[in-house]
C-alpha cells in the first residue's frame, strides 16, 4: 500500500520557537491557504508562539579531511545562524543601564571543595573520640607538627624519668666510683638520660648506655617505654600512611567541562556536561550523580535554604555507570520528572541555582574509593550549545584531542520550555493523525464498471464486483483494510458466481 506524499504531509524534523525579543508592534501573518493545501498545523493560537520548521542543508561530504578541518567547518556552519537567533535582552535598571546580576555564592567550588564552614560547635569532645580520623583530616602543616611532637614528648617524658631514677638512687653522686653499680651505665646527666630514652624507644642500642640488673624499677620502665613506643610508632606511621595514600589527589586528574549545555537530543531537550580522565589508569566502577541546589518555599510557608533535588543522569537505564576510558558527555533528559521541566531560555537568565555533579569510583592502582566534584551555576549553563567532538581515528588507535574538551558551539534549539515543546509535538501529532484520517475518508469513491475495469487475468478480482479506489490502489483487500483503519464501514464483497 502506497500513499501519495503530496496528500499526506510528513512531520517536520525539528520545532523551533522564536525568542521573546521582538517588538510589540510586529505581527506574524500566517498563510492559511498554504497551510490548508500542505496540511501544516499552526500552533500560534494554542501556545502564543509560532512553530516553524527549518531544515539546514548539510554541506557535501569531502574525502580525506582532517579532524581540525571538520571542526572548523562545523563551527562555521553553526555561526551562520547566530545572527538569526535573538537572545533575550538583559534586564535594565531605572536609567537604562544594564542591571548587574548578583553573583551567587557557590555551595561547591569548581575544584570540588565544599564552601561550608562549621561554627559554634560546643560538643568538641566528639573529635577526640575519633582521634585517628581527626589527625588524618588535618592539613599537612598540623599533621607534621603533631607527628614531630608525639615523638619528642615521649622521648622527653621517659628521659626525665630515667634522670629522676638516677638522681634518686644516687647514681649522679658516684660517677667516678668503680665499686658503685648504677641503674644505667654512663648516665651522668639529663642529656645522657634523654639519649638513652631515644635509643630505647627507637631500638637503636649503641651499647654504650646499658641498663644493669641491679635496678628493678628501671627494668619495669624499660618494658613500659618499649610498649608505648611501639604504639606511638604504629599510630603515627599509620596516620601518615593513610594521609599520603588518600585518593584526593587522584581527583585532580578527573576533569569536568567549564560549562553545561542545553540542546536537543533525539527531539528532546537535554542538559549535558562532559567528564574525562587524564590518566591511563582507569577508575573502576565509575558512577555519576547530580544534585540541584536551590532554595525553595513550601506551600505551608516554610523556607528551605539550599534544598537538594536529584537530577537523573540515567539511573533507571544504567547510564550513570560509566566506562571512563575516553571523555563522555553525561546527559539529563528534561522530562516531566525533571526540575527543569518548566524552565525556558528566558527563565534560565533569571534563575538562581547550582548544579553539583559527583563522580565516584575505585582507583585501579590502590583500590581506594575516589570522589571528584564540580558545580555549575545558572550563568554557566549555555542554552542552545553542543560540545565539540574530541575523538578521531588514527592508525591503530583512537586519538583524543583534549584541546576541545571545554569547547562548545551553537546549534538551533527552541527557546521554549520542555513542557511547551512536548505539548506542541503532541498536538502536531494529533493534528497529523486526524488530517490523514479525514483525507482517507474523502478520497475513497465507488468506481463504476464503465470507468475502470479490473484486470481479467487477476485472480482476486471478478467481473461485476464493486471496487474502492484510493490513489492508485485497486486491491479490494487493501481497501477494506484502509476502511477499517479509518473507522469506516466496509461493504461485504458480492458472492461468487455460481
Amino acid at each position: 500500500m502506497a500513499l501519495e506524499n503530496s496528500v499526506f504531509p510528513s512531520r517536520p524534523d525539528s520545532l523551533s520557537l522564536p525568542v521573546e525579543g521582538k517588538g510589540k508592534g510586529e505581527e506574524v501573518q500566517v498563510a492559511t491557504e498554504a497551510a490548508a493545501s500542505t496540511g501544516v498545523f499552526n500552533l500560534s493560537e494554542e501556545l502564543g508562539h509560532v512553530v516553524t520548521t527549518e531544515t539546514a542543508l548539510s554541506p557535501p561530504a569531502t574525502v580525506n579531511r582532517s579532524f581540525q578541518s571538520k571542526l572548523a567547518e562545523r563551527e562555521a556552519t553553526a555561526n551562520q545562524h547566530r545572527k538569526k537567533i535573538q537572545w533575550p535582552e538583559k534586564e535594565r535598571g531605572r536609567f537604562g543601564w544594564p542591571r548587574a546580576r548578583r553573583k551567587r555564592q557557590r555551595y561547591v567550588e569548581k575544584n570540588g571543595r565544599c564552601n561550608v564552614q562549621h561554627g559554634n560547635m560546643r560538643e568538641t569532645y566528639r573529635y577526640l573520640t575519633d582521634i585517628f580520623t581527626t589527625l588524618v583530616d588535618l592539613n599537612w602543616r598540623c599533621s607534621l607538627f603533631v607527628f614531630v611532637m608525639a615523638y619528642a614528648v615521649t622521648w622527653l617524658f621517659f628521659g626525665a624519668i630515667w634522670y629522676l631514677i638516677a638522681y634518686c638512687r644516687g647514681d649522679l653522686d658516684h660517677l667516678g666510683d668503680e665499686t658503685w653499680t648504677p641503674c644505667v651505665n654512663n648516665v651522668n646527666g639529663f642529656i645522657s638520660a634523654f639519649l638513652f630514652s631515644i635509643e630505647t624507644e627507637t631500638t637503636i642500642g649503641y651499647g654504650y648506655r646499658v641498663i644493669t640488673d641491679q635496678c628493678p624499677v628501671g627494668t619495669m620502665l624499660l618494658l613500659l617505654q618499649a610498649i608505648l613506643g611501639s604504639m606511638v610508632n604504629a599510630f603515627m606511621v599509620g596516620c601518615m600512611f593513610v594521609k599520603i595514600s588518600q585518593p584526593n589527589k587522584r581527583a585532580e586528574t578527573l576533569v569536568f567541562s567549564k560549562h553545561a549545555v542545553i540542546s536537543l537530543r533525539d527531539d528532546k531537550l537535554c542538559l549535558m556536561f562532559r567528564v574525562g580522565d587524564l590518566r591511563s589508569s582507569h577508575i573502576v566502577g565509575a558512577n555519576m550523580r547530580a544534585k540541584l541546589i536551590k532554595s525553595k518555599q513550601t506551600q505551608e510557608g516554610e523556607f528551605i535554604p539550599l534544598d537538594q533535588t536529584d537530577i537523573s543522569v540515567g539511573f533507571e537505564t544504567g547510564d550513570d555507570r560509566l566506562f571512563l576510558v575516553s571523555p563522555l558527555v553525561i546527559s539529563h533528559e528534561i522530562d516531566a520528572h525533571s526540575p527543569f521541566w518548566d524552565m525556558s531560555h528566558a527563565q534560565l537568565e533569571k534563575e538562581d541555582f547550582e548544579i553539583v555533579v559527583i563522580l565516584e569510583g575505585m582507583v585501579e592502582a590502590t583500590g581506594m574509593t575516589c570522589q571528584a566534584r564540580s558545580s555549575y551555576l545558572a550563568e554557566e549553563v549555555l542554552w542552545g550549545h553542543r560540545f565539540s567532538p574530541m575523538m578521531c581515528l588514527a592508525e591503530g588507535f583512537f586519538d583524543i584531542d583534549y584541546g576541545a574538551f571545554h569547547h562548545t558551539f551553537e546549534v538551533n534549539t527552541p527557546s521554549c520550555s520542555a513542557r511547551e515543546l512536548s505539548l506542541a509535538a503532541a498536538r502536531l501529532d494529533a493534528h497529523l493523525y486526524w488530517s490523514i484520517s479525514s483525507r482517507l475518508d474523502e478520497e475513497p469513491t465507488l468506481a463504476s464498471p464503465a470507468t475502470k475495469q479490473p484486470d481479467s487475468g487477476s485472480a482476486n478480482s471478478k467481473a461485476g464486483e464493486p471496487t474502492f479506489i484510493v490513489g492508485e490502489m485497486t486491491d479490494i483487500q487493501e481497501q477494506s483494510g484502509l476502511g477499517e483503519l479509518n473507522g469506516s464501514i466496509t461493504t461485504d464483497q458480492s458472492e461468487t458466481e455460481a
